[in-house]
């Protein structure tokens, strides 16, 4: 699929979609907040959640008190809602509309996080434009979900690439080590349950 192709299927579900009519919604992302507080880094961390859409994440890290967050993802529809969500707090966050595998970041990340936009890649030059991309601007902790070995093979209608917790660090081993990997199922909106993999990793 090619990139344009790709953000007008992301920019259609998020125009035509609410929260409870998508598999990905989370009402808190307990997990991801879990392993972004485990890193042990400050209020001040540079925080990027890629392929952010319209989660719940930058809500609750924003209570929390964090000061420097950027959300990035594929459809501008997906950040304005969030936007819209968050009225005025939404000045306090970064925006990044972009195809993951195009972004050029201007600053480097204390905590990169991702839930499920990781898998979407399923092409070899993909992945490794990704990989590229977090190498270089990654400063200490990237925290990955994907579907697992056990999960869907699709989401969204699109093809997805599943990981178990050995194949994603063997991804990234270049440049990051393996903190810790768990598996977890994730209730759907429609009580379907969905495994995912999740892992931690610090920059060598």
């Amino acid at each position: 699929m090619s990139s344009s192709d790709n953000k007008n299927h992301w920019e259609n579900v998020y125009e035509t979609k609410n929260p409870d009519q998508v598999s990905w919604t989370q009402k808190k992302p307990q997990t991801s907040i879990d392993f972004i507080k485990s890193s042990g880094l400050g209020k001040d961390a540079k925080i990027i959640d890629i392929g952010g859409g319209d989660s719940n994440l930058v809500d609750f890290l924003l209570e929390e008190g964090y000061e420097n967050i950027t959300v990035l993802d594929i459809s501008a529809k997906a950040l304005e809602k969030v936007q819209k969500r968050l009225g005025t707090a939404a000045s306090k966050v970064k925006w990044i509309v972009t195809d993951i595998t195009a972004f050029e970041p201007t600053e480097t990340y204390d905590i990169w996080h991702d839930r499920a936009a990781f898998h979407f890649l399923t092409t070899a030059e993909q992945v490794s434009k990704y990989i590229g991309i977090a190498e270089k601007n990654v400063n200490n902790f990237m925290i990955l979900g994907t579907f697992s070995k056990n999960g869907p093979t699709k989401c969204s209608g699109l093809d997805i690439q599943q990981y178990d917790e050995k194949s994603l660090p063997e991804k990234f081993e270049s440049a990051f080590e393996k903190v810790k990997c768990i598996t977890e199922d994730h209730t759907t909106p429609f009580e379907t349950v969905q495994n995912f993999v999740f892992c931690s990793f610090k920059k060598h």
